[in-house]
Formats: C-alpha cells, structure tokens, sequence
C-alpha cells in the first residue's frame, strides 16, 4: 500500500503561482512513476503531467504547457507541481497519484492521494 498526501493548495489571484507537493510514503518500491491529476466540479478527472524516476516529465493537458512544470525529490520521495500564470479555469481539486508504469500510461495510475483545492479568483 502506497500512501500520498498533497499540500500547497489555495486561494490565489488569475495570474499568481502556487507550488503543490505530493509526499509519498509506505510499500512505494517500484511505484516511481508520479502524476498530477485534477478535476474541477462537473467535469472529468484531467491528466495534468507525469514525471519518471528518473526526472523525465511528461505534460498532459494542453491548458497547462508552458505554465506548470512538474519536479521530483527523489530523497524526500516528494513530487512537485508549480505552477504559474494560473487562471480562473485551473481552480480544481488536485490529486497526485502513483504507477509502476511510464508517466503518460494513465492506467498505471492505481494509488491516489485525496487532493489539494486550488482555487484562482479572477
């Protein structure tokens, strides 16, 4: 069993940053790879990015390229999730989530935190 917990969540203003961080934790060996995921009210689950033990990122909706960069500390069995320029259509609840498979492999995705709110006023 895998455990995750989000943090860094909030209220922000359109065009403000926010750094989230997913702590892993428990029976990880071999769950390396870490995404981010969300889901704003109404609307389906969103692939936001991936990355892979070894650092290699890949990003998933095109709303985000350019604006959000995933990061990884593999000492601290931490992922990060910055993200800048953000806008009203970002607010959602952001999960991180873990896999054994590569990152853009979204069935590999089996143990799930229970999310951060992010929030971006316009």
């Amino acid at each position: 069993q895998v455990q995750l917990v989000e943090a860094g969540g909030g209220l922000v203003q359109a065009g403000g940053s926010l750094r989230l961080s997913c702590v892993a934790s428990g029976s990880i060996l071999g769950y390396y790879t870490m995404g981010w995921f969300r889901q704003a009210p109404g609307k389906e689950r969103e692939f936001v990015g991936g990355i892979s033990i070894a650092g290699a990122s890949a990003n998933g909706a095109d709303s985000v390229k350019g604006r959000f960069t995933i990061s990884r500390d593999n000492a601290k069995n931490t992922v990060y999730l910055q993200m800048n320029a953000l806008k009203p259509e970002d607010t959602a609840l952001y999960y991180c989530a873990t896999s054994n498979r590569g990152p853009t492999e979204l069935r590999g995705y089996i143990y799930w935190g229970l999310g951060t709110q992010v929030t971006v006023a316009s």
